[in-house]
């Protein structure tokens, strides 16, 4: 992780590499034309090219990802095709613990040639001991010496080591540790980059908001990929703990710079479809105007995703069907993201409400056989969700369940301006009385005065 330093300051900028992952109608979640090779989600239509989608990736993000589709699917081609995938990433790299979970997962199912190969793991244990020794006695040296610079670089590379064999609670400690030794603001940014990524991979995301935080009160000014990175893990430690509103900002600020200098952790492809879907789920209609359809940043990002794009525009534009089947399309591929599977039904549930309300408030009465047609479903259905959205106040309607109407209870502007008109006047009138008795006790001197002290 030490050549990252390097890396942090001196990344490809521009759209170059943003769309190097695939232009705008590569993105492998969408349901591309069928072709051999792919595999069906779920048993549905949708297809995801899981070999294209495992490409955005590197590192041990890549493998989590494979194994976790392996696991959701629920379809065996492309269960396989997941397993085969990571087993060969896993054996780039030194992670032995990481290959026997996943070959117990895999077993035979893959032919003899994905066979659990023992002797390998046991060659990459003998090399790991011989290279831990060797490490932890360079860093002895470097404390014995007191350079504060030899032991940062002590600590990194053990804490490298740790993070390659999987061992990812002991290289938090060392990267941490690294923050005793840092002398330039360069180091503290390092420092805090290499911990944010441990601790997404450990699912520790205080741990993640807290170094985003150390990160942007460095001193130094932050070049436009730091500052997108920063934004990028702010904003999953946001989803995570379920603030919407607050996720979907950071991924709006996240700039086109990301490109593919953060595929460790996200690609930019993540960027739209978790910044689109947060900010329709918490934006209102002029939010979602200003920060996302207006925003020429976040744009290039949605060139990426465009279902995501139109769905964000039918949604505004009140093409409210069209949006609705745009997530339905969606949503299979979306449960199999790391990041958004468990979020998935909320933000489907809170974007659907938001439709429901937008299209009642400039009626008076509307017709629940039209309205369930415009959201594709029964009038039954509808009538529930409509319930549940007066009981909790967020429509202010009642329902003709015989006649199937919806009827808003919008307030008699005119009544209540006759009210607020006559409290005026009771106001003013009490108020003249009240001068016109102070005035007359003036004019016949019937006042009392404090008694002058002595």
């Amino acid at each position: 992780m030490e050549g990252d330093d390097e890396g942090t300051f001196a990344a490809a900028t521009g759209y170059e590499a943003m769309y190097a992952n695939g232009d705008a109608g590569d993105d492998p979640r969408l349901p591309p034309t069928p072709r051999s090779g792919k595999a069906a989600v779920g048993g549905g239509g949708d297809l995801m090219d899981v070999e294209a989608y495992a490409a955005l990736y590197t590192g041990r993000t890549k493998v989590a990802r494979l194994l976790f589709i392996a696991e959701r699917c629920g379809n065996e081609g492309m269960q396989l095709e997941a397993f085969r995938l990571a087993h060969d990433e896993i054996k780039k790299g030194e992670d032995s613990h990481l290959y026997r979970e996943a070959m117990a997962k895999i077993g035979d199912r893959l032919g003899p040639r994905y066979a659990i190969d023992q002797v390998w793991a046991d060659a990459v244990d003998r090399r790991a001991e011989v290279r831990k020794e060797k490490l932890e006695n360079e860093l002895n040296i470097y404390k014995t010496n007191l350079i504060k610079e030899s032991i940062r670089m002590g600590f990194n590379d053990l804490a490298d080591f740790f993070y390659a064999h999987g061992q990812l609670g002991d290289a938090f400690k060392n990267f941490v540790r690294t923050r005793d030794y840092c002398t330039t603001s360069k180091h503290i940014i390092h420092m805090c980059l290499n911990v944010i990524l441990v601790s997404i991979e450990l699912s520790q995301f205080m741990h993640v908001s807290n170094y985003v935080s150390k990160a942007e009160q460095t001193p130094e000014q932050l070049d436009p990929v730091t500052h997108s990175k920063l934004r990028c893990a702010a904003g999953l430690a946001h989803l995570e703990t379920k603030k919407y509103k607050l996720a979907a900002r950071k991924f709006l600020e996240t700039g086109h710079e990301l490109g593919n200098n953060y595929t460790e952790v996200i690609a930019p492809q993540d960027v739209a479809i978790y910044g689109g879907l947060c900010a329709l789920a918490s934006f209102d209609r002029t939010e979602l105007k200003n920060k996302v359809i207006d925003n020429i940043n976040f744009r290039n990002f949605l060139e990426l995703v465009p279902e995501v794009r139109e769905l964000i525009n039918d949604f505004y534009a009140s093409r409210y069907a069209s949006c609705l089947e745009y997530l339905e399309n969606l949503k299979p591929n979306l449960l199999l993201d790391i990041h958004l599977h468990d979020h998935v039904e909320t933000l489907y549930t809170e974007i659907r409400h938001k439709a429901i309300i937008q299209y009642t408030i400039p009626f008076i009465s509307v017709d629940l056989h039209t309205m369930a047609g415009a959201f594709k479903t029964n009038v039954a259905g509808l009538e529930k969700e409509l319930e549940a959205l007066i009981t909790d106040n967020q429509i202010q309607a009642r329902i003709d369940s015989h006649n199937k109407i919806l009827y808003a209870r919008h307030a008699d502007q005119r009544n209540a301006t006759f009210q607020r008109v006559l409290q005026t006047g009771v106001e003013f009138e009490r108020d003249v009385r009240a001068m016109l008795v102070r005035a007359n006790l003036i004019k016949h001197e019937c006042i009392t005065r404090a008694a002058r002290k002595p």
